[in-house]
C-alpha cells in the first residue's frame, strides 16, 4: 500500500507548513506590540472638544509612547481613562501638570479659587467648557490613567492633520 500524500502540505508546493505557522505568529506578535505599545486609532466623540474635533465621525492617531504622562506637556491633547467611569476613555487638553496652579472652576463663574496640581497628577479640561465633564468635576487625574497623546486626525481623510501643541515653551521664540 502506497503512503498517503497531502499535496497542500508537501514541502515542495507551499514550503514547510510549520514555517508559515511561525511566520504568522511572528507577524501577529509584531502587530500586537505595535498596537499595544506604539500607536492606535480611536474615535473622537461628544461635544466636549468642539471646535477642535467634531461631535461624531472623526478618528485620531494616538501615540502610546506618552502613556502614564511621559513627555506630556501643558497644551497637549491626551486620551485618558475617566476616573468616575472606569472602562471609559476621554480626550481632553492638559492645562496643569504637577506643581502648577489652576482655576478650580470655569473662568467667569464668579469663583477665583485655585488648586495646586498634586505630584503624579494632571489637570484636564475640554475645549468646549460648558459641555465638558473634566477635572473641574472629578479633580486632578492621576498620570497613570493617561493612555496616550493625540498626534493626528486621520479621518475623514480630507481633514487629515497633525495635532500640534498650540502653546510655546518659555524658551521658544515666536515663529515668523
Amino acid at each position: 500500500m502506497a503512503p498517503r500524500s497531502f499535496p497542500l502540505l508537501s514541502p515542495g508546493l507551499l514550503g514547510h507548513p510549520f514555517r508559515y505557522l511561525i511566520q504568522t505568529a511572528k507577524m501577529l506578535a509584531l502587530a500586537h506590540l505595535f498596537w499595544e505599545y506604539g500607536y492606535s486609532l480611536g474615535p473622537a466623540s461628544g461635544p466636549s472638544m468642539l471646535p477642535t474635533f467634531r461631535v461624531i465621525n472623526e478618528q485620531l492617531l494616538i501615540s502610546k509612547r506618552h502613556r502614564n504622562g511621559r513627555g506630556v506637556r501643558v497644551g497637549d491633547l491626551v486620551v485618558y481613562e475617566i476616573p468616575i467611569f472606569p472602562d471609559s476613555n476621554g480626550i481632553k487638553r492638559v492645562v496643569g501638570m504637577p506643581g502648577d496652579y489652576v482655576l478650580l472652576n470655569t473662568p467667569g463663574s464668579g469663583s477665583d479659587a485655585m488648586i495646586q496640581v498634586p505630584k503624579g497628577h494632571c489637570w484636564l479640561v475640554g475645549d468646549n467648557l460648558p459641555a465638558s465633564r473634566d477635572s473641574r468635576q472629578f479633580g486632578p487625574v492621576p498620570l497613570a490613567l493617561v493612555k496616550g497623546k493625540v498626534i493626528a486626525r486621520t479621518w475623514p481623510l480630507y481633514k487629515f492633520e497633525w495635532i500640534k501643541n498650540p502653546l510655546k515653551s518659555p524658551g521658544e521664540s515666536p515663529v515668523i
